[in-house]
């Protein structure tokens, strides 16, 4: 029985061991459906936080890999891409929204779009990240827990970050002298 076009769960059950492979994580997959211009654009980054991002060759290779597998898939009855399709790999781009730790501490010294405005991502601690309040003169950091700014956003800089601000941004995370956020949530308020 041949299946339907595959969604993006399938997609990625089916990818994730290959992609793996490559020292990479699938970050997400978008599908369009348009009949013969239907695509699957994937975004794929290192595992690692601290390391490069692919590089072209990198994602060229992969490419042809994820090409040759889907078509065997296909070929197989597993997926159906009907008509054709166009993949393309790529990595996320800055405005791709910072869901996971590993996501934050790739970004580490860069300034992020919250709800409530800009900071600079200063430290990563477990389930917390230090943020620091841009102020040329004397900037103010708190800890929050990832889940209380989830779906923060990457700021494109053009300019250099002020020297308060990155003398803070990187320190032991004890350099900082504030409590860990799940503590300060927990205490009680002062009159």
């Amino acid at each position: 029985m041949v299946m339907a076009f595959p969604n993006k769960e399938q997609l990625e059950d089916s990818l994730r061991g290959l992609v793996k492979e490559f020292g990479l994580v699938i970050e997400d997959i978008k599908i369009t459906k348009a009949g013969a211009k239907s695509a699957i654009r994937i975004a794929v980054d290192t595992a690692d936080p601290r390391a490069e991002r692919p590089d072209l060759d990198q994602l060229e290779e992969l490419s042809r890999e994820v090409s040759k597998h889907l078509d065997d898939a296909e070929a197989a009855g597993e997926m159906s891409f009907g008509a054709g399709y166009t993949l393309e790999l790529t990595t996320p781009g800055v405005d791709f929204p910072l869901l996971e730790q590993r996501h934050w501490v790739r970004n580490i010294g860069r300034l992020v779009r919250l709800a409530d405005g800009v900071e600079r991502i200063a430290q990563v601690d477990g389930d917390d990240v230090v943020l620091i309040t841009p102020d040329k003169k004397q900037p103010s950091v708190r800890r929050v827990r990832f889940a209380d700014v989830a779906g923060a956003v990457v700021e494109v800089e053009f300019s250099q970050a002020p020297a308060a601000e990155v003398d803070l941004v990187g320190l032991a995370i004890d350099a900082y002298g504030l409590p860990r956020a799940e503590d300060q949530q927990d205490s009680p308020a002062e009159d």
